[in-house]
């Protein structure tokens, strides 16, 4: 067989028929694969709805995440939201209630973000704008400033500031490092720049009080010339999509609890009421799909929360949003880290986390599939109570599981869900389940445990076949499909091995800590016979600590090593809590900080972080001293993970001769082993296994 389950005989076969045996033969409903129900365009009907649902329940589909997508489906006589379209979805949980299914419903129209047509623009993702005007002084200057762009109609000022002009453009790619566009950004510091294409802090003047609301600017300037910038926020104009036009609208501002209240009351607030005692017993969840909908960079407490989390008032810094140098070059790019650690602060608390706490209100729980946003994806996923990642046909994006599966570990989540086997125009209805198992093994390898099908094209016909599908968009995976009836076989083993990957805790020996840096994605390790998860700093602050000389979270994951990432910046808070846990016994691997990547409290941040550095790495010359005693623990530099566990006399958790994948669980005293073949063709091979 190509795939297989192993357990240890650490515990006897009575012991394990108890529990876990008996649910390896029968295994829960709970356990079941989920799919994509993707409406199409308004095409919807009630016979459609009982017959979808029926056929997934009798082949073993355990629930629908629903989306409705216009996909070029011609428009049907549904409208998204209308109140034939909620009668409609108050029928589908009545049937799921009925065939014993679960629904997840997308948090608005289309499959990206978070708005429709109930978002205001004042509600709407916002961005800075700005305009300048060049004023020779001295002078009394008495004119209107022209108002920098509206998008949406909307448009309201921050701040007007004045500055001897000259200041060059210096800061490089500063579309992405002021959040203009999402991109992962060097943590680096870059050097600095030459004195002359630098703005003088001492001689920014903020004249903001200076400016009527109609915008006229009353101004004495002094001597010399002058720049004057207006400087305001517009929404970003970015809609949800790909949805029917009937529930397109703004996405909502994703960094104020405000922009997901108007969202979630536009919209889900009406679901839940509409199928009353049923929420959080059918209705059991609502989704945030991948993030598609660009980056926004401010929201109207910007200010406020800015201060509240970096202590400095960011209005000065301002102009380096233009790609000006304020100060120097060092102090520019350390105010836009901060701007961008702050934003993704808030997309994690005030978006996905207050959006929690809606829900949960209702008993309803959150996915989200947490990736390619405007911020660090392991805190973003955190807030969920089921991350989800997603892979494609041909093994694409399979890295996103894996890193999705590590914000699961660290978090305490049971579940990782995974938008499975997503195809495009090249699937043609040509594959079925002996084509695609073995990708599905490498993704329950990487930690997933929840499949949830791309995709189930809604069928509002009885007597259409092939019938409905999603244009281009993934496995065809419906009743009308030839092999549907002979699938249940199929979903049982599906059903077996996300149970069995339920179980216990995941086995990992490395913990590889994520530079500080926003926005922060999917980073890869070599894995040779050693399992690792990546943590964000946020994990190591607030949830580790030493235990046995063993680093411990309060879920039970434990690591043997901490391994830093290779960059030359750490806060001084996350290097004190480094400090203490090495000092009660840890072992951590990496290189020593040399400064922080903040502007707050600078310049005594950085001697902060070189004075703890000197004091836990000592006079390291990374060549000929590798390794230091500090407290009860250790601290390694130039070596790698897998070499100091090796020579720890800490064994490969697994190893075999012949290529195969695999994952480990430990459930109390029982050790549960997934070994794959990823290969088409059959191998033998001797495997080891670290438990005896």
């Amino acid at each position: 067989r190509r795939a297989r389950v192993a357990m240890s005989a650490s515990v006897s076969a009575s012991e394990l028929a108890n529990n876990i045996e008996s649910s390896f033969v029968q295994p829960p409903d709970s356990a079941r694969p989920w799919v994509y129900w993707f409406w199409l365009n308004g095409n919807i009907t009630r016979e459609g709805i009982s017959a979808d649902l029926e056929a997934m329940k009798r082949a073993g589909i355990g629930g629908v995440l629903i989306m409705e997508v216009d996909q070029g489906a011609p428009q049907g006589p549904v409208d998204f939201m209308g109140q034939p379209w909620r009668d409609l979805f108050t029928f589908v949980v009545s049937e799921a209630e009925r065939l014993g299914l679960e629904v997840n419903m997308n948090n608005d129209a289309g499959w990206n973000g978070s708005g429709g047509p109930w978002i205001k623009p004042e509600e709407s993702m916002q961005k800075v704008v700005w305009t300048e005007t060049e004023v020779d002084g001295p002078r009394h200057f008495a004119d209107t400033l022209k108002q920098p762009d509206a998008v949406a109609g909307y448009y309201r000022d921050i701040s007007v500031l004045a500055f001897p002009a000259g200041g060059a453009y210096r800061i490089s790619d500063i579309d992405q490092k002021a959040c203009y566009r999402v991109g992962f950004v060097n943590p680096s510091i870059p050097s600095e720049t030459r004195k002359e294409d630098a703005i003088d802090p001492s001689r920014l003047v903020d004249i903001s009080y200076k400016m009527d609301a109609n915008g006229r600017l009353d101004w004495d300037a002094p001597a010399g010339k002058w720049t004057v910038m207006r400087i305001g926020h517009t929404s970003t104009g970015v809609e949800n999509a790909p949805a029917p036009s009937t529930g397109r609208g703004l996405e909502c501002d994703k960094l104020s609890k405000e922009g997901i209240e108007a969202n979630f009351n536009g919209m889900m607030a009406k679901l839940i009421a509409d199928v009353g005692p049923a929420a959080g017993k059918v209705l059991v969840a609502t989704h945030i799909d991948s993030w598609e909908n660009g980056a926004q960079n401010w929201t109207a407490r910007m200010r406020e929360e800015f201060q509240a989390r970096r202590g400095y008032d960011p209005f000065p810094y301002l102009p380096a949003l233009s790609g000006r140098v304020v100060g120097d070059l060092k102090l520019s790019e350390r105010f836009l880290w901060d701007l961008r650690q702050t934003i993704s602060d808030l997309t994690v608390e005030n978006y996905a986390g207050h959006l929690r706490t809606l829900a949960n209100r209702h008993g309803v729980r959150l996915s989200i599939e947490a990736y390619g946003g405007p911020c660090d994806d392991l805190p973003y996923a955190a807030q969920a109570a089921e991350p989800m990642g997603e892979f494609w046909m041909g093994g694409n994006a399979l890295e996103v599981c894996r890193f999705m599966a590590s914000a699961a570990h660290t978090n305490g989540k049971q579940i990782l869900g995974a938008e499975a086997f997503t195809a495009d125009n090249h699937e043609r209805w040509l594959m079925h389940p002996a084509t695609i198992k073995s990708l599905g093994d490498r993704a329950f390898c990487l930690g997933v445990n929840r499949f949830v099908f791309h995709r189930y094209a809604m069928q509002p016909w009885q007597d259409r076949r092939p019938g409905m599908t999603m244009g281009p968009w993934g496995l065809h995976y419906e009743r009308t499909q030839t092999w549907w009836n002979m699938s249940a076989a199929w979903h049982t083993y599906l059903s077996r091995c996300q149970f069995m990957l339920r179980q216990g805790l995941f086995v990992a020996d490395i913990c590889y800590l994520q530079p500080e840096a926003a926005p922060q994605g999917a980073r890869e390790h070599r894995r040779n016979g050693y399992h690792y998860d990546d943590c964000s700093a946020e994990t190591v602050l607030t949830r580790m600590a030493v235990r046995d000389g063993r680093i411990v979270l309060p879920d039970g994951m434990s690591y043997g090593v901490l391994a830093l990432p290779d960059v030359p910046t750490m806060t001084p808070a996350l290097i004190t809590k480094i400090r203490g846990l090495i000092d009660a016994g840890a072992t951590v691997i990496g290189p020593s900080p040399q400064e922080s990547p903040s502007l707050t409290d600078y310049p005594t941040c950085d001697e902060e972080v070189k004075r703890i550095a000197q004091v836990v790495w000592g006079d390291c010359d990374g060549q000929m001293v590798k390794a230091r005693a500090f407290g009860k623990g250790r601290i390694l530099w130039g070596t790698t993970p897998e070499d100091a566990l090796a020579a720890a006399g800490v064994k490969a958790d697994f190893a075999s001769g012949a290529r195969l994948d695999y994952i480990h669980r430990v459930a109390g005293a029982d050790d549960i082993y997934f070994v794959a073949n990823p290969r088409s063709e059959a191998v033998t091979a001797a495997c080891m296994f670290r438990q005896s």
